[in-house]
C-alpha cells in the first residue's frame, strides 16, 4: 500500500492528541520569539516595551512591574520571557491557580536573585491572601512573614532583591484594583490580522523545516482566529498530513485538505464551534439558549464555552447575547446552511 492510499480518517485520528502533552508544549516553546525585534504584531505595545525596558537598562535598574492582558494565545508568556532576555535576567514562571498558600508565594519571592523576572500567569486567580503578600513585595521590596500562631505569633520582615513582576491575565476586570494599580505598565494584546499571522506561520514553518508556499501560509493564517498559538498548532497538523502523504512542500491545496481533515472550516470554526451553531440554528432555532443548557448539550463546561468559544463567535457576528440567552444570527444560519424556522434567510 502506497502512502497516498492511507485512509485520511485514520491519519487524522492517529495524529490528534491532547494539546497539553509534552511534545506539543516543547514545539510551542521552540517557536516563540526571543527578542522584541523578532516579535510580530502588537506594534504599539512592542514600541512601549522598547521604551520601558530601554529606559530601565540606561538607568541600570530593574524594569517596572508589567501586566499583560488579552485573550489566550496572543503572546503574553512569550513577552514575559522576552522581558527577561532584554534585561539580561533570569525568569521564574508560575501561575495563579498553582499558588494556593501565602507560603508558596513567599518561597518564590525569597528565592529570587537580584534583577530576576517573576512571571505569574492567570494572575487574576490569586487569592486575596496572596495579594496581601504581594503588595509590600511590589512596593517596598519586603516580605512580612508571620511565625507561629495565637498569642505567641510574631512577625518578621525580610528584605527582597530587586525584581520585576510580570503578570498575565485574560480577565483584566478580575484583577483587584489595588494589585492592578501597582503595575507600572499595563499592555493590552489584541487579536492579529491575517498578514501578521501569515508572517508568523512562515517563520514557524522555517523553524520546523517545512517548505511552505505563501498561499498556504495565508490559508492557515485566515483560519487561525487571530491567534498565533492556533496558527502554529494548525501549521503542525498541516505538516503532519503533508509528511504522511509524502509531499515535500505544502501548497494551498494540501493546506486546505489538511485543515478540512482536522475539522477546521474556512471561518476557522472547529467541531465545538459548529456544534454550538448547530444547536442554536436547528434545535433551538430563533430561541434564546442559556449558557448552562448550551454547555450541557455540547458536553463542555459553561466557563469553557464562555471563555474559549463565545468570544470568537461574537466577534465574527455568528451569535449574539441577550438577557434571556444566546441567539444565532442570520450569518450563522447561512454559514451552517440551515433555513431558520418560520422564514428564509435574510
Amino acid at each position: 500500500m502506497s502512502r497516498r492510499d492511507i485512509d485520511l480518517e485514520q491519519v487524522g485520528s492517529s495524529l490528534v492528541g491532547p494539546l497539553a502533552n509534552e511534545m506539543e508544549r516543547n514545539a510551542e516553546v521552540s517557536l516563540r520569539p526571543t527578542t522584541l525585534r523578532e516579535f510580530v504584531g502588537q506594534r504599539e505595545l512592542v514600541r512601549h516595551l522598547e521604551i520601558v525596558l530601554g529606559s530601565a537598562r540606561a538607568r541600570h535598574q530593574t524594569a517596572d512591574h508589567l501586566l499583560f492582558a488579552g485573550p489566550p494565545g496572543l503572546g503574553k508568556t512569550s513577552l514575559a520571557s522576552i522581558v527577561a532576555s532584554e534585561m539580561g535576567s533570569g525568569i521564574r514562571i508560575t501561575s495563579g491557580p498553582v499558588l494556593s498558600r501565602p507560603g508558596d508565594l513567599a518561597a518564590l519571592l525569597t528565592d529570587l536573585q537580584d534583577g530576576d523576572v517573576l512571571f505569574i500567569d492567570e494572575i487574576h486567580r490569586l487569592s486575596r491572601a496572596l495579594e496581601e503578600v504581594l503588595y509590600p513585595a511590589l512596593e517596598d521590596r519586603r516580605l512580612d512573614v508571620l511565625i507561629g500562631r495565637g498569642p505567641s505569633a510574631r512577625s518578621i520582615r525580610l528584605d527582597l532583591p530587586n525584581f520585576t513582576l510580570v503578570g498575565a491575565t485574560t480577565r483584566t476586570g478580575l484583577v483587584a484594583a489595588p494589585l492592578r494599580d501597582r503595575f507600572g505598565f499595563i499592555g493590552q494584546l489584541d487579536l492579529y490580522d491575517v498578514d501578521e499571522l501569515s508572517i508568523i506561520v512562515a517563520r514557524s514553518a522555517h523553524l520546523l523545516g517545512v517548505e511552505l508556499h505563501e498561499d498556504a501560509a495565508l490559508i492557515i493564517a485566515s483560519r487561525s482566529r487571530g491567534t498565533p498559538r492556533i496558527a502554529n498548532r494548525l501549521l503542525r497538523r498541516v505538516r503532519d498530513v503533508a509528511a504522511v502523504e509524502g509531499h515535500p512542500s505544502v501548497d494551498a491545496d494540501i493546506a486546505v485538505q489538511a485543515l478540512e481533515l482536522f475539522g477546521v472550516d474556512n471561518y476557522g470554526l472547529d467541531k465545538i464551534d459548529r456544534r454550538i451553531l448547530q444547536l442554536l440554528c436547528d434545535q433551538f432555532s430563533r430561541q434564546p439558549v442559556g449558557l448552562t443548557t448550551m454547555a450541557h448539550a455540547c458536553g463542555e463546561e459553561p466557563a469553557t464555552i464562555e471563555d474559549a468559544y463565545e468570544p470568537f463567535l461574537l466577534r465574527e457576528g455568528l451569535l449574539i447575547r441577550t438577557p434571556r440567552g444566546r441567539i444565532a444570527t442570520e450569518k450563522a444560519y447561512q454559514h451552517m446552511g440551515i433555513v431558520p424556522r418560520g422564514g428564509g434567510l435574510a
